[in-house]
C-alpha cells in the first residue's frame, strides 16, 4: 500500500481568528473611551452580541464587521491589517502589545473627540 506524503503545515485554530478580531475591536473601542453599548447602538447590534464578538465567542459576518469598523471610525483595511499583524506575531509575542489600529499613519478615522492613541493586544 502506498502512503501519500503530506507536508506539515502550521494549523491555526479557528478560534484564534475570532479571539483576535474580538481583541482588536475591544482595544479600538476602549482606546476611544467608548462603552460597549455605545458601539453596539452605532453599529445597530445588541450589546450582548457585541460582547460575544469581543470575547471571541461569535464570528461576525462581513456586514457586522463593516458596521463595527464604521462605528469605531476605522476601515476594514485597518482591521484586516491589525489581524495580519496579530496573527503573524511570533508565538512568544502573542498576548503582548502589537501595533494599535488607530495609531498607524494614515489609517483609522476616530469619531469626533475620540483619543488617537492606544495599544492593541494580540490573541
Amino acid at each position: 500500500m502506498e502512503h501519500e506524503v503530506v507536508p506539515l503545515v502550521p494549523v491555526r485554530r479557528p478560534s484564534a481568528w475570532r479571539r483576535t478580531i474580538g481583541a482588536l475591536l475591544r482595544a479600538a473601542r476602549e482606546e476611544r473611551g467608548l462603552r460597549l453599548v455605545d458601539v453596539a447602538v452605532r453599529a445597530r447590534l445588541s450589546p450582548q452580541y457585541l460582547s460575544e464578538v469581543e470575547r471571541g465567542l461569535k464570528e461576525p459576518s462581513s456586514e457586522v464587521l463593516a458596521a463595527l469598523t464604521d462605528a469605531l471610525g476605522l476601515t476594514l483595511v485597518d482591521l484586516a491589517q491589525g489581524l495580519v499583524d496579530a496573527l503573524d506575531a511570533p508565538a512568544t509575542r502573542r498576548g503582548q502589545v502589537v501595533r494599535s489600529l488607530s495609531s498607524r499613519p494614515g489609517h483609522g478615522r476616530a469619531p469626533a473627540g475620540a483619543p488617537r492613541t492606544g495599544t492593541l493586544l494580540a490573541a
